[in-house]
């Protein structure tokens, strides 16, 4: 069914006088009207006298006022979407009324996009890109208005790396997963974990794509090495490295977690990244990624000159088998203790015995450099739109 929207007087309308029609969460009925020259068309679905889906995106605004975020990613999410009759819409927590949210749709015929006035959508879709935003009143506000219109969402919030350790480690099958981590507290605590783990990793448990991580060695008795993406630098006693680095490791919340020896390709280490989404009440392998140290092993990750190989390389039955329960019991865990996730990703790995290991959990997935992974990313996110929001899927 189309209906329109008018860019001028900011309403939606419709041309079938004879029918009631409602859009949105709050299913809010739209009147009939003639048809303006400035309205923009929409063609979407029609069920049971309410139009759509209408998805909306919610992101944040960076410093300068702009928006922010993953912008091909709403843009390829638009076109999917039109060919399903259905519509999205970026906004952020700032926009966001008691009637109405004022955001911007992508126009594909145009190729641009628009600012517009639009309803409470019929889903949400989480893809704020700070925990900063997401700790503020404006975004708890919402999410609670969310609660109480019954509107779904997700993905809740961003995960906490030692909140997830401890979920894994009192489930019966991930804890196995699980590398020793602990929270520090201070240097003394520091010291007796690395007593039994001589190597190890200190990461935020607030950060992603691999910042701030660093691989700290007991050396000898005292002394300690801090090795990062770029340097290494070198302590004389734990109280030395305790005294200039308290504060970053308290104010970032560091963690910190056992090494583990990573399998080899060619003499450097690689990681599994994982992509996953929820299809009905499981969670399915929507692509696998290899992601290999190079000039560093602190990190595969690719901004940190990571290289990319394909899965086929050392795919096995071992593990497919691995990833397929892994991706299954991650979500469920997830949804049960943090909220319903629809969508995220898993860095996993492999130790020198054959032993596998999940060492992250990302709840706001970066893009994937395989084409072919985006392109699954892209049908399965509008399938679950379409799902949770009980309008149709068309195959396109």
């Amino acid at each position: 069914m189309k209906i329109f929207y008018n860019c001028k007087s900011s309403k939606w309308s419709h041309i079938t006088p004879e029918l009631e029609v409602t859009i949105g969460g709050v299913k809010q009925v739209i009147s009939p009207q003639i048809l303006n020259p400035e309205s923009v068309p929409f063609n979407l679905q029609y069920k049971n006298g309410h139009v759509g889906p209408i998805i909306g995106i919610l992101t944040a605004k960076k410093t300068d006022g702009s928006i922010a975020g993953n912008g091909p990613l709403f843009t390829k999410l638009q076109k999917k979407l039109i060919s399903q009759k259905g519509i999205s819409f970026i906004f952020t927590p700032d926009e966001v009324s008691e009637v109405s949210i004022d955001g911007y749709t992508f126009l594909p015929n145009q190729n641009q996009w628009i600012k517009i006035k639009m309803p409470y959508p019929d889903l949400v879709y989480n893809r704020v890109p700070f925990r900063s935003t997401e700790q503020g009143e404006n975004f708890q506000t919402f999410i609670q208005g969310l609660r109480e219109k019954k509107i779904p969402f997700f993905n809740p919030r961003f995960i906490d790396k030692f909140e997830l350790y401890q979920h894994f480690t009192i489930h019966p099958i991930l804890q196995a997963y699980t590398p020793h981590t602990e929270q520090i507290q201070n240097s003394q605590h520091l010291y007796s974990f690395l007593e039994k783990f001589p190597t190890a990793y200190l990461k935020p448990a607030n950060s992603s794509k691999g910042n701030g991580i660093f691989r700290i060695k007991l050396i000898n008795s005292t002394e300690l090495s801090l090795e990062g993406v770029k340097k290494i630098e070198h302590y004389q006693s734990i109280q030395d490295f305790w005294d200039q680095c308290e504060s970053t490791l308290i104010n970032k919340n560091y963690i910190i977690q056992e090494e583990i020896p990573s399998a080899l390709i060619d003499g450097k280490r690689f990681d599994f990244r994982i992509l996953a989404h929820a299809d009905n009440d499981n969670y399915v392998v929507t692509g696998i990624g290899i992601r290999q140290s190079q000039e560093q092993d602190i990190t595969t990750h690719l901004p940190n000159g990571g290289k990319l190989l394909p899965y086929h390389l050392i795919q096995s039955n071992e593990h497919d088998t691995f990833i397929n329960e892994v991706v299954e019991l991650v979500g469920k865990t997830l949804s049960e203790k943090l909220g319903y996730f629809g969508e995220f990703s898993i860095d996993a790995g492999i130790n020198t015995f054959g032993k596998y290991y999940i060492y992250e959990v990302n709840s706001k997935p970066m893009s994937f450099d395989e084409e072919e992974i985006e392109e699954r990313k892209i049908n399965h996110l509008c399938r679950l739109f379409l799902l949770l929001t009980g309008f149709e899927y068309l195959l396109t």
